[in-house]
C-alpha cells in the first residue's frame, strides 16, 4: 500500500496537489504549523494508487510517496 508523507513545516497550502490528485484523497487540514499555514492531510490514504502527481505538483517538495517494493 502507498504511503503519501506532507512534511507539514514546509507545506504553504497551496493546493496544487489537492488539484492533481486523481483519487481526490488530500485536503486542507486543519490545524495550522509554525508559519500560520494550514498544511494538506491525506483524508482518505487507502484509496492513494502511488501515482506521485501529488508530489510532483508540490512547489515546496513538501510531499514524498513511498510504495511497497515487490519481491
Amino acid at each position: 500500500m502507498p504511503k503519501v508523507i506532507v512534511m507539514s513545516e514546509l507545506c504553504k497550502s497551496c493546493g496544487l496537489c489537492i488539484a492533481a490528485c486523481p483519487k481526490k484523497i488530500l485536503a486542507v487540514g486543519s490545524k495550522a504549523n509554525q508559519k500560520g499555514y494550514y498544511p494538506i492531510t491525506v483524508a482518505e490514504p487507502e484509496k492513494c494508487t502511488g501515482c506521485a502527481l501529488c508530489g510532483l505538483m508540490c512547489p515546496d517538495v513538501a510531499i514524498e510517496v513511498y510504495k511497497e517494493a515487490s519481491i
